[in-house]
């Protein structure tokens, strides 16, 4: 098995507002959001109610069909409201921030003296554990089950992706010991995956006790789903876990100290940004906190993770469970006079060579959230493969999954892909068609009727 894999397939959108490797300071925050939302296809199991004071560390709401897996409050405090939707749909557990209660204590340990059902136990008592994911599907893991490996993308791609080698140096014992604890979970071993652009002194290449491999090309390189593919592909019946870097070092503050410690290095980006940088957080912070820092705008689009795969969460949302990046782009909702005909364009982005833009391919550019352009027939073009690059045909698995046709979804490859792998062909599909939400939608077909 080569250890370099050269992709020349993909695209690296060029656009303004990278974070600089500075760190912002954010005010504390005076409330904390716990959104089931942010875990796809979950059902939850709400076990707080309003008023109730919960010490760091306390369940808030569990999954309805595996009670095991937990999910708790990273600080304590009151439980100030439950937001719910339609049909009664939890959203929201807002915590107003009180640490009058001591922080619940979990077993800690060495690695080597922990069984891996004490390692599994703690994890999913600490809430540890939804940041491992299971392939196929992209759902949190079945503790249950021994994958196959356990596949870390220690390296991002996203347009304006934070620089996980800036994030990881100084947290070098913490990822070490995450790492060794992952092993006892993963007979198969770690796939621990960086870019060739990773310095020979980066933290990520001196990482021990995985098998390391290295990629070339443009995003989607840094997608764990197209690392698979290229390292173990799935077959039918297999499953492979995923987990990030900076839940590995979470992982590993807990079994160090015994304490729920789930701060994470979150990149603020993109050209609505005043003062990009780098952010210690918690998952569910509140974005309004940060205009203390001069980031409001009432005309920006308030996004949890990257511009192609994150949430549109708006000003009074929070950070993502699994996000480690904020981006606030401008708001497209403008309609161009006679856009068609303005054939020139030198600062208009495009995949394509229809505008003058293309002399410039690697200059930034401020990119809004318009479509240019309502959705329209689906046709058949070769366009989605140049920026796909997995062994697959994206057209006919897309088309598979609107005709509901589970044989040929598995035969087309929807065990290897989760929706973030076809946010590059949502990018530059002419016809303007939501492909990630098909995705999601054959997904959710094959969990029903394989279930």
């Amino acid at each position: 098995m080569p250890s370099v894999f050269t992709l020349k397939k993909g695209l690296d959108i060029p656009l303004l507002g990278l974070a600089p490797k500075t760190l912002v300071k954010a005010p504390p925050p005076q409330t904390i959001s716990l959104s089931p939302t942010d875990f796809c296809r979950l059902t939850p199991k709400l076990l707080v109610k309003e008023g109730d004071r919960l010490a760091a560390g306390t369940p808030v709401f569990a999954d309805k069909y595996r009670p095991h897996i937990l999910f708790t409050t990273p600080l304590g405090g009151l439980v100030r409201s439950i937001v719910r939707g339609e049909k009664r749909k939890l959203l929201n557990i807002h915590i107003e921030v009180n640490d009058e209660l001591a922080p619940l204590t979990f077993n800690a340990g060495k690695p080597q003296d922990l069984t891996r059902e004490q390692i599994v136990d703690t994890l999913l008592q600490s809430g540890c554990w939804p940041n491992l994911r299971q392939r196929p599907y992209g759902i949190i893991a079945n503790p249950a089950d021994t994958p196959k490996a356990i596949f870390i993308s220690a390296f991002d791609t996203a347009p304006l992706a934070p620089d996980l080698d800036f994030i990881l140096t100084g947290q070098e014992a913490e990822l070490q010991y995450g790492i060794d604890i992952l092993n006892k979970l993963a007979p198969g071993g770690i796939y621990w995956n960086i870019h060739s652009r990773t310095l020979e002194n980066a933290v990520a290449r001196q990482v021990k006790n995985v098998r390391m491999h290295t990629f070339k090309g443009p995003h989607p390189s840094g997608n764990v789903g197209v690392q698979i593919h290229h390292i173990a592909p799935l077959s039918k019946g297999e499953t492979i876990w995923t987990i990030d870097p900076q839940a590995v070092i979470i992982m590993g503050r807990l079994f160090a100290t015994g304490l729920l410690d789930t701060r994470k290095t979150v990149a603020l980006t993109g050209s609505c940004t005043p003062q990009p940088g780098y952010i210690s957080m918690l998952p569910g912070y509140p974005l309004y906190r940060l205009t203390q820092i001069g980031v409001f705008n009432p005309r920006v689009r308030y996004i949890s993770g990257n511009c192609l795969s994150g949430e549109n969460v708006g000003y009074n949302g929070s950070l993502g469970f699994y996000h480690q990046q904020i981006t606030l782009l401008p708001e497209g909702n403008h309609q161009e006079f006679l856009g068609w005909a303005k054939i020139l364009r030198s600062k208009t982005f495009s995949i394509s060579r229809s505008y003058l833009s293309w002399l410039c391919p690697k200059k930034q550019r401020p990119l809004d959230t318009n479509t240019n352009g309502g959705e329209r027939a689906f046709v058949m073009t070769d366009l989605y493969a140049k920026v796909l690059p997995m062994d697959i045909y994206p057209v006919h698995l897309l088309k598979a999954i609107l005709a509901g046709d589970i044989d040929k979804m598995e035969a087309l490859g929807i065990y290897e892909v989760v929706e973030e792998d076809f946010a590059l062909c949502e990018f530059v599909c002419p016809s303007k068609i939501n492909m990630q939400e098909i995705i999601s939608n054959g997904i959710d077909l094959m969990i029903k009727e394989m279930s």
